[in-house]
């Protein structure tokens, strides 16, 4: 049975006056970490359709796998993850950040 894996999702709100290129920026360098960062095994974002309205200003969700904590150890200091964190920190206005041991699938 493989084993369960450790997800990391990322929350973003942006500033108001964010433009439009400037969150495109934001979504295009989050999507690139993948092919710069090989501890990354699985990748997927989007941003928020909920008809709920309680996304209390979160905008865009990306959930970031990997097969064990020193994988996500390891992307947190990452020279790339870095700089895209030095990017995001222009625009965002607010961040949640949660991990969690995912079970295995059947």
């Amino acid at each position: 049975m493989p084993k369960s894996v450790l997800r990391h999702v990322v929350l973003f709100a942006f500033k108001p006056g964010t433009t439009a290129e400037q969150i495109a920026a934001v979504e295009q360098a989050f999507a690139a970490l993948p092919d710069q960062i090989p501890e990354i095994i699985a990748f997927e974002w989007g941003r928020d359709v909920s008809v709920e309205g309680k996304a209390q200003g979160f905008t865009h969700c990306f959930l970031v796998t990997f097969r064990d904590a020193p994988g996500r150890d390891a992307y947190l200091p990452h020279p790339a993850h870095q700089a895209f964190v030095q990017l995001v920190s222009q625009h965002r206005e607010k961040g949640l950040v949660f991990d969690y041991w995912a079970p295995p699938s059947a």
